[in-house]
């Protein structure tokens, strides 16, 4: 796998603590050489846009894709597509984590590994096991 594609609402806008064990996680995925972005369901303009946005401008991730910037939500092949873009990664090379099943299923139909994030120790041993990474998080 090349490439991590992470949701923004219900996975990655949590809790201080949370974003912050996110932070080191991605930071580890990165430090593997591999790309990581960020594909939301949101409006370009706006407070959330903002929020999902910073998190590229802080170099957090290495792209930003929001449903209103490029018109296609998830769960369209299309969205899927232009995150995979966005990392210039093909999208059979992608992790694809999502708190939304539906989401998660067409991410798998169009040849991408999902993961359903329930809870962040949850999906951060199933990253770490998909990108080889050890440690705590």
């Amino acid at each position: 796998m090349q490439g991590l594609i992470i949701d923004y609402a219900g996975v990655l806008d949590q809790d201080q603590e949370d974003q912050r064990r996110w932070q080191q996680l991605i930071e580890a995925v990165k430090e593997k050489d591999k790309a990581v972005g960020i594909l939301s369901n949101e409006e370009s303009e706006g407070q959330m846009a903002d929020a999902v946005r910073d998190w590229a401008f802080r170099g957090v991730v290495d792209a930003v894709v929001l449903s209103g910037d490029i018109g296609a939500e998830k769960p369209s092949p299309a969205a899927f597509q232009a995150a995979a873009d966005a990392l210039d990664v093909p999208m059979n090379d992608c992790v694809m984590i999502d708190d939304d099943i539906m989401n998660v299923r067409s991410a798998v139909e169009c040849g991408m590994i999902a993961i359903l994030h329930t809870a962040f120790d949850r999906t951060a041993v199933e990253i770490q096991t998909l990108f080889n990474i050890e440690g705590e998080f």
